[in-house]
């Protein structure tokens, strides 16, 4: 079964706090999806922390 864990991002362009979901078989992983405010492409980077948990980190477009 997959899951879906809910993690709060901010974006890189407008500071605005999103709630995303994001999918554990995401690990290792990058993708872009545009920031729902502001529609400017943020970039993700999916990882594994030290605990097994999810790991979330956003770029703008131009820093990733």
């Amino acid at each position: 079964m997959d899951s879906l864990d809910e993690h709060t991002i901010y974006c890189p362009y407008c500071g605005e706090t999103l709630e995303v979901l994001i999918d554990a078989e995401e690990i290792g992983q990058r993708y872009i999806e545009d920031c729902q405010v502001c529609c400017r492409p943020i970039s993700f980077s999916i990882s594994s922390a030290a605990d097994g948990s999810l790991a979330v980190a956003v770029y703008r477009e131009d820093d990733a």
